[in-house]
């Protein structure tokens, strides 16, 4: 018997080969029409204002800036792309395999951005190409589209040319870039820190909206304790409900959702969230929405799953609210960067050492030498935020800790005590008990404004709050 089966062709994708009445039948008969591109409203905008700060900090140099690919989770199945922050700082837009080329000319840069363009019905890619033919990825707007969407000039990524010398930045790995062979730049990857550091009016709405969108994520999964326990659905049911929620509000989430429930609380990314909700513990819960235009928030709050602290909860809560309110009283203009660093440990060193904890004096345990009450906040207390929830990360230190606060600077503070279930060093009765409290801050003209303070940082607020949320 004759084998009437169509040979199958490809590696990656097994697709049946493309035989000449197949691309005939298939090239014909679709209707077709111009696909407008969609962009967060302001975001072309603002990135036009970002690369004229860019270009008057680097006159003279070409710049080269990618989006990136998305990375293979498995064979054929790619992770979600999320696009290079710098890349969607420069253009407003997050194009998968884009790249930004910035060209001097006297008295500043000629921008084009150069991306790979659909293919189209009749494109042999149509229906052979999985990440941008139509029949896979549905109809997009093409070149013109972007172009007029973006206010720059869109050309195809096939006419990509680098001259030597252009400066790219540190993540811009994608492989077009690679070829022309750039070297990152580290001058590229400060300026570029160093800009995003100041937020302007339109970056600080996205925050707002991000923070706005996670305290409404807060009140859902508060609302899911009680389920959570009841039915055994644990610390992955309220994890989900964020997630859900982020995603319905935004792009996603600003980084992996931590729900960490008794003694996983004390664990500084507990990210498996595979444990029960314990009724008697606390729940810190470390949760940020991304809005649609990449910008994320951060927000910590732990919560009595019961709806009220123990004695010897609200005690470390109430250390740690201490701590935190000395913090956010440094955040001002042109106190250095590190002042609410000490303000915090200085309080967190003298609670251990009044409970007993501290080896040592106070003032040992917080000289550069010392730093024994760190046993028990091992992590930094705070950092930058924005389009990345650790933003300006390429920054030197003298740009970023070494700095003075500015207006425009939107940060996170953060400090936290963790006793861990296996910690011998202290009383039975702290052990697994972790708490956290983070809070999103824009640095004013005349001193700060707490951005999620639509979440009580008080104990006796924290309780009211979350029994509010489950009636």
């Amino acid at each position: 018997m004759t084998d009437t089966r169509p040979p199958y062709a490809g590696t990656r994708y097994p697709k049946l080969a493309e035989t000449p009445a197949f691309t005939q039948q298939i090239a014909a008969g679709w209707g077709t029409g111009p696909v407008p591109a969609t962009t967060v409203p302001g975001a072309p905008e603002a990135a036009a204002a970002h690369r004229d700060r860019l270009s008057e900090r680097l006159p003279g140099e070409t710049i080269v800036v990618a989006s990136g690919t998305a990375p293979v989770r498995n064979d054929d199945n790619d992770y979600p792309f999320r696009a290079d922050s710098d890349f969607t700082w420069l253009t407003g837009s997050q194009i998968e395999g884009a790249v930004l080329v910035m060209t001097p000319r006297p008295g500043g840069h000629d921008a084009r951005l150069h991306m790979p363009p659909p293919f189209r019905p009749g494109d042999t890619g149509f229906f052979a190409n999985a990440a941008h033919g139509e029949l896979w990825v549905g109809a997009s707007p093409g070149l013109p589209e972007w172009s007029d969407a973006l206010g720059l000039p869109v050309a195809d990524i096939g006419d990509l040319t680098v001259p030597s010398g252009a400066l790219t930045t540190g993540s811009a790995s994608d492989a077009l870039v690679a070829e022309h062979g750039l070297e990152p730049s580290p001058l590229l990857d400060r300026h570029l820190s160093r800009l995003r550091m100041i937020k302007d009016p339109w970056e600080i709405q996205q925050l707002r909206d991000a923070v706005d969108a996670t305290v409404t994520g807060f009140a859902a999964v508060a609302a899911e304790i009680p389920r959570a326990i009841g039915d055994g659905l644990g610390e992955r049911w309220l994890q989900g409900t964020f997630d859900r929620h982020a995603r319905t509000y935004g792009n996603g989430t600003g980084y992996t959702t931590i729900v960490g429930s008794g003694p996983h609380a004390p664990t500084l990314h507990w990210v498996r969230c595979d444990g029960p909700v314990l009724p008697d513990e606390v729940l810190l819960l470390d949760m940020g929405v991304e809005a649609r235009s990449l910008y994320t928030a951060d927000v910590t709050r732990t919560l009595p799953a019961s709806g009220t602290f123990s004695p010897r909860q609200r005690d470390v809560h109430d250390l740690v609210e201490q701590a935190h309110r000395a913090g956010l009283a440094q955040i001002r203009p042109g106190t250095e960067y590190l002042d609410f660093h000490f303000a915090a440990m200085e309080v967190i060193a003298t609670g251990l050492h009044d409970w007993g904890l501290l080896p040592v004096s106070v003032d040992e345990a917080l000289s550069p030498g010392g730093q024994q009450h760190r046993r028990y906040l091992a992590c930094g207390i705070g950092h930058h935020l924005g389009l990345d929830v650790h933003d300006c990360g390429k920054a030197e230190y003298e740009d970023y800790m070494g700095a003075p606060l500015a207006p425009g600077v939107v940060m996170t503070v953060e400090p936290g005590l963790y006793f861990h279930a296996n910690d011998l060093t202290v009383p039975p009765e702290l052990r697994g008990i972790g708490v956290r409290l983070e809070d999103d801050v824009l640095v004013t003209d005349t001193g700060s404004e707490v951005l999620s303070a639509g979440l009580p940082i008080d104990a006796d607020g924290i309780e009211a709050w979350t029994k509010e949320q489950q009636r």
